[in-house]
C-alpha cells in the first residue's frame, strides 16, 4: 500500500485507502462555507461566505488539526478540534469527506501525514454563530489561531479581493484544496478563478519586489548598529 501511495502523482487517495497506511499521521480540515445575499458596499455581490483562519505561524489554513488514531475516528478528531478552534460543537460526517491525499514535501508538517479535507455547508447564521464563539469561547484563540478570516470571492475596480487573498501564503493543500472547493461547488467559474489566478501572480511580484526593499533598508540599519557598537567598545578600551 505504501509504494502505491508514493506512485500516485498528486498524492491523492481515497479515504479507506489512507487509513489502511501504517506509519503515517493523519490531520483532517475543513471548509465550512455557506450562501448570502450581501452586498459589498451595497453593491457588489459577495454571494457565499468561506471561513479560514489566520494560523499561529503566519499561514492561512482552514480549521482542523492531527487526529489520534488510538482512540478517535477522523471525524471525532476533527469535531474535537473545532470545538477547540472555533468553540462550538459541529457535527462532521464521513459523507462531508472529499479528499485524502500526502502532504505536500514543502509543508511545514512532519513526515509522513496524510491529510483529510472535509466540506460542510451551513446557514448564513451559523457562519456567524462560528465566528462569534471564536473570538468568545475558543480555547486555541489567540494562541494556534490568530482569528478567522473569510475569503473574499469577488473582484474589486482595482483588482483586489480574491486575487489578492490569493497571493498570501496558505499551510500544506489548504491553498489548492481551497480552489478545487470552488470549482467544484460552482462558487466561481473556472474564468473568473483563471483572472484572480492571473492578478495573484502579479500581486505576488509586486510584493517580492517590496520584501526585497525592505531586506535592503533592515540590512542597511543593522550594519550602521554594528558599526555603531563597534565605535563604541572601542572607544571604551582606549579610554
Amino acid at each position: 500500500m505504501e509504494k502505491r501511495i508514493l506512485l500516485i502523482a498528486n498524492g491523492q487517495v481515497s479515504r479507506a485507502e489512507a487509513l489502511a497506511c501504517s506509519g503515517y499521521r493523519h490531520a483532517c480540515h475543513v471548509m465550512l462555507y455557506s450562501d448570502t445575499k450581501s452586498l459589498l458596499f451595497g453593491r457588489t455581490p459577495i454571494k457565499h461566505i468561506i471561513l479560514m483562519q489566520m494560523r499561529f505561524d503566519g499561514l492561512l489554513g482552514f480549521p482542523g488539526g492531527f487526529v489520534n488514531q488510538s482512540n478517535e475516528s477522523l471525524e471525532a478528531g476533527l469535531c474535537r478540534e473545532l470545538q477547540e478552534e472555533l468553540g462550538v460543537a459541529l457535527s462532521i460526517s464521513e459523507d462531508d469527506h472529499v479528499d485524502a491525499r500526502l502532504a505536500p514535501v514543502t509543508s511545514p508538517s512532519p513526515s509522513r501525514l496524510i491529510t483529510h479535507f472535509y466540506v460542510k455547508k451551513l446557514t448564513e447564521e451559523q457562519i456567524r454563530e462560528v465566528e462569534q464563539a471564536s473570538l468568545s469561547t475558543a480555547s486555541d484563540h489567540g494562541q494556534e489561531v490568530l482569528g478567522m478570516v473569510r475569503v473574499p470571492l469577488y473582484t474589486t475596480k482595482t483588482g483586489g479581493g480574491l486575487s489578492s487573498f490569493l497571493s498570501h501564503a496558505f499551510i500544506g493543500n489548504a491553498r489548492t484544496q481551497l480552489l478545487d472547493s470552488l470549482l467544484r461547488l460552482h462558487l466561481l467559474s473556472p474564468e473568473d478563478l483563471h483572472k484572480a489566478l492571473k492578478h495573484s501572480l502579479k500581486t505576488h511580484a509586486h510584493t517580492a519586489v517590496d520584501l526585497q526593499a525592505a531586506l535592503a533598508l533592515t540590512a542597511a540599519k543593522r550594519d550602521q548598529s554594528l558599526i555603531t557598537v563597534t565605535q563604541a567598545h572601542t572607544h571604551v578600551q582606549s579610554q
